[in-house]
């Protein structure tokens, strides 16, 4: 018997075949419908709590809310009917709501408006995705500072503008990448309290449905959901929301950066570092030799699409007046698939790095293509105290002519110059050449990177 065809899907978040490519179930779970709609109901629950702990509303009502209100009795059809039609979901469900509450159901939503209830509830989304979020830049630090540690010494060419330029250390690039990684996790525990903060205030803002007890059932209500209270009303300063998304773009653009990276020394003329082997994946429909770096793939495309939704934000936090029109209606848009899209970026990253293969040897073998010009700064720098620096520069400029336009190696080159030979012998002239005596402070940063920051290893 054939199996029945899943509901249709129109984007790589809930597809059937890319949403584990691009997100990842816990993060999905977190803003799908319904656990939306749920979040609607949690904060409706505790809103009636919060005004009988004030008494604004009869303690029994409070307890009917919280004891009926019911997201299974919920008909969802009816609810997508009359969403669709009156703008937003909150009244279609109070109307349910209420029925389901009897008598209490009249206490349901009380001083309440729409956005007080949808900005609360993704909230508590948003305080949720932040945790998945974190725990998986925790895990990929632990990643990186093995990977940083364990190849603090592993000498490498460091390129700029994609040509070799001085040695570095593997752990050194890693290290680099962790750093940043560190920054994200300190930005997250200093953003939460800005951006975990309830929405409670009323049709204008003013809290004006409830006379001088406004203030007090919205802290009240902020207690009860263990969020933070505003200072003032947000419902048009959109600043918390702008910079979590922004923040989730910082941590994908350094995911981005990462794969990058990775993509490049992964191909076949660098052949340094490969992502883990699974039997099949980047496998090519044609080309049986293909070993495609599939995870850094899909990192920097959620990078991408993470960044332009940061950008939709930024644009959202133009508001008219007391209450926005359109701008708003873009953050439900840019919020849950920045999130999705981040969870798919860190769950692909943990994969990639976590299992990382690097082939010491051809990195070693790449040091080597320049036949010691690579170092040629080291040289020119040992002999500078003994000539002066511009004549040591040209004495050393001169022999990288020679090896460039004659072959040979730098130190054969070199050992060919009088003025050379007459300070270093050939013994000093190889070790002058030798790229990994040229490291600089790389493997010393390392070490400041490790102790920089707590991690769990």
């Amino acid at each position: 018997m054939s199996r029945p065809i899943p509901a249709p899907a129109a984007t790589v978040i809930d597809s059937l075949l890319f949403r584990d490519a691009f997100g990842t179930p816990a993060m999905r779970a977190i803003f799908s419908d319904h656990a939306l709609i749920q979040r609607y109901i949690e904060v409706e629950v505790a809103l009636a709590k919060a005004e009988a702990a004030c008494g604004v509303i009869p303690a029994e009502a409070a307890d009917e809310i919280a004891a009926r209100c019911s997201f299974e009795a919920l008909d969802f059809d009816l609810l997508r009917h009359e969403t669709d039609n009156v703008g937003y979901p909150i009244l279609p469900l109070v109307h349910q709501l209420v029925k389901q509450c009897g008598e209490a159901g009249r206490f349901v939503h009380w001083g309440a408006t729409t956005q007080d209830i949808m900005d609360t509830a993704n909230v508590l989304q948003i305080r949720a995705g932040l945790e998945l979020v974190s725990a998986d830049i925790d895990a990929l630090r632990t990643i990186l500072a093995d990977l940083s540690r364990r190849h603090r010494d592993t000498p490498m060419a460091g390129r700029t503008h994609l040509q070799q330029a001085l040695p570095v250390t593997f752990g050194y690039k890693t290290a680099i990448w962790l750093a940043a990684l560190d920054r994200h996790a300190e930005r997250l525990a200093q953003a939460r309290p800005r951006v975990l903060v309830g929405s409670f205030a009323g049709a204008a803002g003013t809290l004006a449905s409830l006379g001088e007890s406004g203030l007090a059932v919205q802290e009240a209500l902020c207690r009860e959901l263990g969020l933070g209270v505003p200072v003032s009303t947000w419902h048009v300063a959109r600043d918390g929301f702008a910079e979590v998304v922004n923040l989730l773009a910082l941590i994908t653009g350094s995911l981005g950066k990462i794969a990058l990276d990775v993509m490049i020394m992964a191909s076949t003329e660098f052949a340094e570092v490969y992502e883990p082997f699974v039997t099949g994946r980047g496998a090519s429909s044609t080309m049986p030799q293909k070993r495609n770096p599939i995870s850094s793939e899909l990192m920097l495309a959620a990078s991408k699409g993470v960044r332009q939704q940061a950008g939709l934000m930024l644009d959202a936090m133009v508001q008219d007046f007391e209450r926005a029109t359109g701008p708003w209606h873009a953050e439900w848009m840019a919020i849950p698939e920045s999130f999705v899209l981040t969870a798919g970026a860190l769950h692909q990253a943990k994969f990639a790095l976590g299992g990382l293969i690097v082939d010491e040897a051809q990195m070693r073998r790449n040091l080597g293509l320049s036949r010691g010009l690579i170092v040629a700064e080291a040289v020119m720098m040992a002999l500078a105290p003994h000539t002066g620096r511009q004549a040591a520069h040209d004495l050393v400029y001169a022999a990288c002519r020679v090896v460039n336009e004659h072959g040979g190696t730098l130190a054969e080159a070199l050992a060919a110059v009088p003025e050379v030979t007459a300070h270093f012998d050939r013994a000093a002239i190889d070790r002058l050449t030798d790229p990994a005596n040229y490291l600089g402070a790389a493997p010393q940063m390392v070490d400041r990177v490790l102790a920089s920051a707590p991690r769990d290893r």
